[in-house]
């Protein structure tokens, strides 16, 4: 029998069902992540977490509100996801396979699942829009911490690669940002009109 289909996991995700409804703003808590990553753990999923948490997984502490949580999955676990997902109230709004798709609840809860497929070098490869893909490096997967709890989230190097090549939001500069002071890393040149003036010295 596999993990969905045992009696913890199915604990786990009457679990998610019954707690989903007691939230009726649009938030995911710490509380609410660790939640959906014990309910995709235990159907088996390897869940990677990418995004705003992502950035505050890799800070170890919680910088500002999120609407959503985006994870890095297979793009073989995919029907197993949405159909043990649906159980507990979330519905598809969103499919753009095999890139990424979207599943939001009544609550306004909202899961960006980015889909990629496992090259033997441990990299996930994700195919773009426009065609061509990109390759997530093994070395991009590491560990942070979210709630005290350790998780799979992408490195800040890897974090930031992904916030180039469009117009960056305050959300978006405001994770860069903090990555780049962070890590030491240096700020990329489309992010540098969001950093703070430094003031001048007097003479």
């Amino acid at each position: 029998m596999g993990p969905a289909g045992s009696s913890e996991g199915r604990q786990i995700l009457a679990s998610l069902d019954s707690r989903t409804h007691e939230r009726p703003e649009c938030a995911l808590t710490a509380e609410r992540v660790l939640e959906l990553l014990a309910a995709l753990a235990s159907l088996g999923v390897r869940a990677t977490v990418d995004g705003g948490w992502g950035v505050d997984a890799l800070l170890g502490r919680q910088t500002r509100h999120h609407e959503d949580l985006d994870l890095v999955v297979a793009l073989g676990d995919v029907e197993r996801i949405c159909a043990a997902l649906e159980q507990s109230g979330f519905a598809v709004s969103e499919n753009y396979l095999p890139v990424r798709f979207v599943l939001r609840n009544a609550a306004g809860e909202q899961l960006d699942f980015h889909t990629v497929r496992f090259d033997e070098q441990g990299g996930g490869v994700q195919p773009q829009p426009g065609g061509g893909s990109f390759r997530y490096p093994p070395e991009g997967f590491v560990r942070g911490v979210i709630g005290g709890n350790a998780v799979s989230c992408i490195s800040a190097q890897v974090q930031i690669l992904c916030h180039l090549g469009y117009e960056p939001t305050p959300k978006d500069a405001q994770d860069v940002l903090e990555l780049c002071r962070a890590f030491r890393l240096p700020t990329p040149v489309a992010y540098e009109p969001f950093t703070p003036a430094i003031p001048k010295q007097r003479r």
